[in-house]
């Protein structure tokens, strides 16, 4: 009877799921991996995605009329326990994984559900806490049809939406741990590639690997200087597949041109030396490279860039072209 399960669960096609924020399956702040999943799929399914910009108390406070706040950003306010700034849906187990595996989440698509993003900045925040020793907001509006975001009269900003934490559950051992900082959970990598069409992989550190998805951009600059982006809610459609023993350290991405290794520490000439490092491992493992040749590829076609500096653990991502790859 086994032997038939299995064979029925491979041959199971597909399936769409969706969540979005309501109790029961949000995490505000945090990355737990105790906490029981929302909803559990199988790899190679569908998952539609709607996560939420914050709560209905901070709007307020921004001065948003009521007409932006949703009903269920109150009822999450009201019965939902927040212990940090980014509001996460989940988590959502995927059947099989356990740790060792590679999680790869496909960005399908994803769209802007808001017609404003929010930015701001606080005292001791930011890249620049000595000259900015305040707090400033904005409420930035987002034009949908014409798909930018107006900063100020003669100041638009093209929208390229990404969901700024990805992630999946630190291994129990680990404790409850805050979404602010990225690390070998992934989460708010904060990464302005991972627009749709890209994917990213994960390392899995428990049972069902427990994704959880949030933190939605409008759009972000390399860095995210002041603390914040365009800070909006989003509806993804991600495709997750599960690679079985697989191992990765780090987070790595694919985008249609590149190959994106990343670095996470909170000194940012370490973080360099990881994205490096992880990069040469990439050309070895993957392209048959020795590492002398993988060392001089990374120093004469791949480009580094500041992911992001304000999340307590700095962010280095590599780029590596695909079109310098002209053979087999």
């Amino acid at each position: 009877m086994w032997k038939l399960t299995v064979l029925l669960v491979l041959l199971a096609p597909p399936e769409e799921h969706r969540i979005t924020a309501r109790p029961g399956s949000v995490q505000w702040g945090y990355h737990d991996a105790a906490v029981p999943p929302a909803l559990t799929i199988h790899s190679g399914d569908t998952l539609i995605v709607e996560t939420l910009v914050t709560g209905a108390r901070l709007l307020r406070a921004f001065g948003l009329p009521e007409r932006y706040i949703r009903p269920e950003m109150e009822t999450i306010d009201a019965q939902v326990r927040q212990e940090g700034p980014h509001l996460l849906v989940g988590p959502v187990a995927i059947e099989g994984a356990e740790p060792g595996d590679v999680l790869e989440i496909r960005f399908l698509e994803i769209e802007v559900i808001e017609d404003f993003a929010i930015n701001l900045f606080r005292p001791g925040g930011g890249a620049l806490p000595e000259r900015f020793p305040y707090q400033g907001t904005r409420v930035i509006p987002l034009d949908l049809e014409r798909n930018v975001a107006v900063l100020s009269p003669g100041i638009e900003i093209p929208m390229r939406p990404f969901f700024g934490s990805v992630g999946v559950a630190p291994p129990l051992a680990t404790g409850r741990i805050g979404s602010g900082p990225p690390g070998f959970h992934t989460g708010n990598i904060d990464n302005k590639e991972l627009v749709a069409g890209t994917k990213l992989f994960v390392p899995v550190h428990v049972p069902g690997a427990l994704l959880t998805v949030g933190d939605g951009h409008a759009g972000q600059g390399d860095g995210e200087v002041d603390g914040t982006a365009l800070e909006t809610s989003l509806r993804g459609k991600l495709e997750i597949v599960l690679h079985k023993q697989r191992r990765l350290k780090w987070p790595r991405a694919e985008t249609p041109d590149h190959i994106i290794t990343m670095g996470l520490d909170p000194d940012l000439d370490a973080a360099a030396k990881l994205a490096v490092n992880e990069m040469v491992d990439y050309l070895v493992e993957e392209r048959g490279l020795d590492a002398d040749d993988a060392y001089v590829l990374c120093s004469v076609a791949v480009d580094l860039r500041v992911t992001q500096l304000v999340d307590g653990t700095k962010g280095i991502h590599a780029m590596l072209p695909k079109n310098i790859f002209t053979g087999k």
